[in-house]
């Protein structure tokens, strides 16, 4: 049995009561969440509808340009499907009339200002809909910094938060959630091809043991590397989480 194998039905029970404990602390009835046809945004929409309700729950579909079909299909799937308002403000326009001006940007500062305009408009249609900000990023993204500071990271509450993207893919299984959606390779929509384990250089099966001995079980690379992996992919991923470590504190201030 692998140390990353869940309960899912036990898990899917705590999370949906956690959503509706964190939305207890608020004012708040709604949760609006980005729908991008991926498997977390989909097991996180899952979720909520459980916890909440399809009246409470808000999909909101940002395309590019270059985003995939197939993703905006699947995100329109899982809205109908479970019944929730969804909504698609598409942000070619305003991505493409900032880049107007700095033609020369790479696509890693193009796919950032992607995120980070999503959840701008986000927050401000969670303004609009008297809702918060539902957060659908997973625990090996954190980790490995696969995420965008203030872009996908921003959120009121993160039920995924806790969990490795291997098992996200247990739980959306307990859900119900579609095959299609629950095997395609996962990827940011970034750039036409682009995916999580392509530009990672490793799989996420193979990341999210690493992950697991070297975080959860604070054993050292070489401990790590005795268990059965390749030196290469375990100083990749010790080094990713050194290096994006930043992203998971708050910033720092001055004791004073």
């Amino acid at each position: 049995m692998s140390v990353l194998n869940i309960d899912a039905l036990t898990i899917r029970e705590k999370l949906v009561q956690f959503i509706r404990a964190q939305m207890a602390c608020t004012d708040f009835e709604c949760g609006i969440i980005g729908l991008s046809g991926g498997l977390d945004s989909t097991v996180t929409t899952y979720l909520a509808v459980g916890a909440l309700g399809a009246d409470n729950v808000i999909g909101l579909m940002m395309p590019y340009g270059t985003s995939a079909p197939e993703d905006q299909a699947h995100a329109a799937q899982v809205a109908c499907h479970l019944g929730i308002r969804n909504y698609v403000i598409d942000i070619t326009p305003q991505i493409d009339a900032y880049f107007a001006r700095f033609p020369e940007a790479d696509r890693i500062r193009r796919a950032n200002k992607m995120a980070r305009e999503r959840m701008s408009i986000l927050y401000d249609q969670s303004r609009v809909y008297k809702a918060l900000v539902i957060g659908t990023g997973n625990k090996s993204e954190r980790l490995l910094g696969y995420t965008t500071l203030w872009g996908d990271m921003a959120c009121a509450f993160s039920p995924l938060g806790s969990l490795y993207k291997t098992q996200v893919r247990q739980l959306a299984e307990e859900l119900g959630v579609p095959e299609s959606i629950r095997n395609k390779p996962p990827s940011a929509g970034l750039w036409p091809g682009q995916t999580d384990e392509g530009e990672l250089g490793i799989s996420y099966a193979e990341a999210d043991q690493i992950l697991y001995w070297l975080t959860d079980q604070q054993c050292s690379v070489e401990e790590v590397i005795e268990k059965g992996f390749s030196r290469e992919s375990v100083t990749l991923v010790a080094t990713r989480v050194k290096r994006e470590a930043f992203k998971s504190r708050m910033p720092p201030v001055p004791e004073i």
